[in-house]
């Protein structure tokens, strides 16, 4: 019997909403730097984007650090279970083809959090946007090359 991603039994009973602003994180697997290769950032990127464009979500920000993304987003369309399975499943498959590899990037699961419509979601990018600062990564957010906001 497979075991229970973390945060699935939080999800249990949930339900995604269309038009409903969700904070997403998903993490790679054995929390491995990834991403630390702008090449492999950028394909995830891609899919970011590809979602956009099909209609499933509005990016309002991301930030894609070296083991994990953070994604603010406004569903439009399907829940959120699908949006992520295609986004990492996506996402997988050109990472491993750009490596020459195969199998798991990501952890099993994600975790969301429903942003409520009195919440201040310019606060929200912002805080996901100055990830790279907060970690050492960059002395300035303008020098981090994977990030976002329909703010800026």
């Amino acid at each position: 019997m497979p075991v229970a991603a973390k945060g699935c039994g939080l999800r249990k009973g949930r339900y995604s909403e269309s038009g409903q602003v969700y904070l997403l994180t998903v993490v790679v697997d054995q929390r491995l730097p990834v991403f630390c290769d702008l090449q492999l950032g950028r394909l995830l990127v891609q899919q970011l984007r590809f979602a956009e464009e099909s209609g499933s979500v509005q990016s309002l920000a991301w930030v894609v650090m070296p083991d994990h993304l953070h994604w603010l987003v406004e569903l439009k369309q399907g829940s959120l279970a699908q949006l992520m399975c295609r986004v990492k499943s996506r996402s997988c498959r050109s990472t491993n083809l750009r490596r020459g590899s195969q199998g798991r990037l990501w952890q099993r699961g994600y975790y969301d959090r429903a942003l409520r419509r009195d919440e201040d979601l310019k606060a929200a990018a912002r805080y996901i946007v100055m990830n790279p600062l907060r970690a050492g990564l960059v002395a300035r957010l303008g020098d981090y090359p994977l990030w976002d906001a329909v703010w800026v």
